[in-house]
């Protein structure tokens, strides 16, 4: 069973474009969005005139004044004029979420060709108001003053797990190893691999003493997490043409999208196990189930890690080890870019940044280059299927794709 199998018809990824994520000055949100536009129509070998259909993935949630943003992509020209166009919004997850809603207009047979464009930006703001705009998110804490914000709801997850799964952690590593350092290595990990990103916003392998230490130059946000822990405020956007087939001058050969998968979970936190990310497990087995593979099937994966205990949490939800054994796919290396299967090779968005509605978009879009070899320094050999994880809120809004070499 596969995508096509199930609806009769191939979704391609036929074109991306990408801006560098960070903090910049010099662009706009509408600027972001025209850039990644521009260059995902001139790389799928389409023109504007061809689009028939635009899905913005944007969060705000008040870090930006203009609230009305669909028809930012019209700026890039004229043939776009009367095109339809929609924001989308589920928190962390807007920019999976435009995908998505983009591959069932494809399969609705309303649309040929379809932009998906993830936008943010975030760094315009101050810190209280991303902060509140961020726990906006939060069913307990939206609108309520946070010293800690959602670094705090993350750390409060790590807390429970430590307490249910913490002998288990010890268990698998060196004498004394616990939680704090196993994501001292996840950070590690993704800071190490940024550095091979030109997109990312952070160029610094910082080492695992570095990251699984608390400084000065390392403090504790909400304990157990440090800043490494924890991804940074961004700015950035990302755009991906979706077609029914591929144009004869397009840059590269498509990608398939050969399965996709989406759960939300209930949004009160005592309706949810903090340690188990129930819907993110669905989202997963919807998505591999469609595409009849499973989770020994994928070369690569990029995953939502916002946290690093979100990442640890996430090698359990996908089936790559039992729950509460997350650990023996860091101390293994089975998650390394050398590994049985490499997470976050382009820095995830600890070190990529997380600007929120451009991150789901923009994780395709790595995908898709790592499957055409264009990936540059963060190539993997003989990468032919991947996967990708989307999430707003603790785990509440989940999405999972799956994407083939044609």
């Amino acid at each position: 069973m596969s995508l096509k199998d199930q609806f009769g018809k191939d979704v391609l990824l036929t074109g991306w474009g990408h801006s560098k994520f960070g903090k910049l000055t010099d662009e706009t949100l509408e600027s972001l969005i025209v850039q990644v536009s521009a260059e995902a129509i001139r790389n799928s070998g389409l023109d504007p005139r061809d689009i028939d259909e635009i899905y913005l993935g944007q969060f705000n949630s008040g870090m930006q004044p203009l609230g009305f943003t669909s028809s930012l992509a019209l700026q890039l020209s004229e043939d776009l004029a009367n095109v339809p166009a929609t924001r989308t919004e589920n928190a962390c997850a807007s920019g999976s979420a435009a995908f998505q809603q983009g591959v069932k207009a494809v399969l609705a047979g309303t649309a040929r060709n379809v932009l998906v464009i993830g936008a943010e930006k975030m760094t315009d703001a101050g810190a209280d108001i991303v902060g509140a705009a961020l726990l906006g998110a939060s069913y307990e804490m939206a609108g309520k003053a946070s010293t800690t914000g959602f670094t705090g709801l993350f750390a409060e997850v790590a807390k429970h797990y430590e307490k249910r799964y913490g002998a288990g952690i010890q268990g698998f590593g060196l004498a004394g190893a616990g939680l704090s350092d196993v994501l001292g290595s996840i950070a590690a990990k993704n800071h190490h691999n940024g550095m091979d990103n030109p997109y990312a916003q952070m160029h610094r392998d910082f080492g695992e003493e570095f990251c699984r230490t608390v400084s000065e130059k390392n403090p504790m946000v909400a304990e157990p997490l440090r800043r490494t822990d924890c991804s940074p405020v961004s700015d950035g956007a990302a755009a991906v043409v979706l077609s029914l087939g591929p144009a004869s001058g397009a840059a590269t050969e498509p990608v398939r999208l050969a399965g996709f998968g989406h759960a939300n979970d209930f949004f009160p936190a005592e309706r949810r196990d903090p340690t188990e990310f129930a819907a993110t497990r669905v989202s997963w087995e919807r998505a591999l189930g469609m595409a009849g593979v499973g989770i020994d099937r994928l070369d690569f994966a990029e995953v939502h890690d916002c946290f690093t205990i979100a990442e640890l949490i996430m090698y359990e939800a996908m089936g790559l080890t039992p729950r509460g054994e997350g650990s023996r796919a860091v101390q293994e290396g089975w998650v390394y870019k050398d590994g049985k299967l490499p997470i976050n090779v382009s820095g995830g968005l600890k070190a990529k940044g997380h600007p929120v509605g451009a991150t789901g978009v923009s994780q395709h879009v790595i995908a898709a280059m790592q499957l055409t070899g264009t990936a540059g320094a963060m190539q993997l050999p003989n990468a032919r299927r991947g996967a990708v994880q989307n999430m707003g809120g603790v785990g509440i809004a989940n999405y999972v794709s799956i994407l083939e070499s044609v």
